[in-house]
């Protein structure tokens, strides 16, 4: 088969996706079908960077070299970058940023799913990306119920071209995603196909009383985010609701870390003498890098606080950096010992408060991520476990 031929075929590995995804329940009517008829391979470019969710690592697949590879990516259950660095990048190895993507259609599934749109309902995208996801929820709605937004107009030129090609015309507009699409208001439902740092309330102000904003959250802290499904109040003076599944997602281009340099947290690298107050922990590596703690350590200090690790073998380096100081903290953590040294420097003892975090989220019975939620007002946002009576604690 040539191609082209293979382009336009049910091809058996995305078809046995789509029937994978129904198994588990992720993909449901009558999204389902809409999967069946709008493969993800569709909207993808010719070379692109799967990425592998055990290893971690991203490599280049070239349709041209290589159909059977690069369309067996494409049918996969993976995330796959299609842009470096904001469209600088240039060759086939990774770049330093990856800035757009096709997400995993595990998560794609579970998005639309929790958007619940009914026949007739207005959606406003924010983040056209790839195209794929508006053109699935074309397929669900017709193209007069959708608005999709992109910030970067390359980006959104490639995504036009694969959403005619499929013969598929939502509205689509080149723009800042964060101020919404006034024009176009009331919407029934808002989607961000990227992660927030704080949610901007032209979203809830845009979408219609009791309307629904799905979009991935987190903080500074660590890549662990989370997808949360808010409803507008009647009077918009609020929008709340729960997390409902971790992911990591890449960041809206403005709420980017701009984080200083190590050295300037540590000039000369040497931690010893940098030092300022040298303790032990006793905490765990695994807790320290599990996704459910690292999502929780956001919401109590990751404000002000980023977190990085780097496990080799038994041995995992653990570092700390204030955002709106110089403050940090560093240990080396071991497998097989119960005890670490940390070394602390700067005004605040970083260490101390992701013990207390962790210290509430042991007496607290280790919640997941799916107990937390967030009340969002147009001054502040607030996260709580079960219910909004019960906010998380200051840091």
């Amino acid at each position: 088969m040539n191609l082209a031929g293979r382009e336009e075929a049910v091809r058996p590995g995305w078809a046995q996706l789509v029937r994978s995804l129904a198994a588990s329940g992720v993909l449901v009517p009558p999204w389902t079908q809409v999967f069946e008829g709008l493969d993800r391979a569709r909207f993808l470019p010719q070379v692109m960077w799967p990425y592998d969710m055990n290893s971690r690592n991203t490599t280049a697949s070239d349709r041209a070299n290589d159909p059977d590879a690069w369309f067996g990516y494409a049918d996969a259950n993976i995330p796959v970058t299609t842009q470096w660095d904001d469209g600088r990048h240039d060759g086939t190895a990774p770049g330093r940023v990856p800035t757009s993507s096709a997400s995993a259609p595990s998560v794609v599934a579970a998005m639309l799913h929790a958007l619940d749109v009914r026949d007739g309902m207005r959606v406003l995208e924010i983040g056209t990306g790839s195209g794929w996801s508006a053109g699935l929820l074309t397929r669900r709605l017709g193209g007069q119920q959708v608005t999709s937004i992109e910030v970067d107009p390359a980006v959104a030129a490639a995504a036009a071209a694969a959403l005619h090609q499929a013969g598929l015309f939502p509205e689509l507009v080149v723009g800042d995603g964060l101020l919404g699409h006034p024009q176009g208001v009331p919407f029934d439902r808002v989607v961000a196909t990227m992660a927030v740092r704080s949610i901007p309330y032209a979203w809830v102000r845009q979408a219609a009383a009791r309307g629904v904003v799905v979009t991935p959250w987190g903080t500074h802290f660590s890549n662990a985010d989370a997808v949360v499904r808010l409803t507008v109040a009647d009077d918009h003076n609020q929008a709340e609701g729960r997390f409902i599944r971790p992911v990591e997602f890449m960041k809206a281009r403005s709420h980017r870390l701009a984080r200083a340099a190590h050295a300037e947290y540590v000039p000369g690298g040497d931690v010893v003498a940098g030092a300022d107050h040298i303790a032990t922990t006793s905490l765990p590596a695994a807790d320290l890098t599990d996704p459910a703690f690292s999502f929780v350590a956001g919401l109590l200090v990751g404000r002000d606080c980023v977190s990085v690790s780097d496990r080799r073998g038994p041995d995992v380096a653990y570092w700390l950096y204030g955002i709106s100081d110089r403050s940090w903290a560093a240990a080396v953590l071991h497998d097989d010992r119960q005890t670490s040294t940390v070394y602390q420097g700067g005004p605040r003892r970083l260490w101390d408060e992701v013990e207390a975090v962790h210290d509430w989220w042991a007496t607290a019975g280790q919640p997941g991520i799916t107990r937390f939620g967030l009340t969002v007002t147009p001054h502040a946002e607030t996260a709580w476990l079960d219910t909004p009576q019960q906010p998380v604690p200051a840091a």
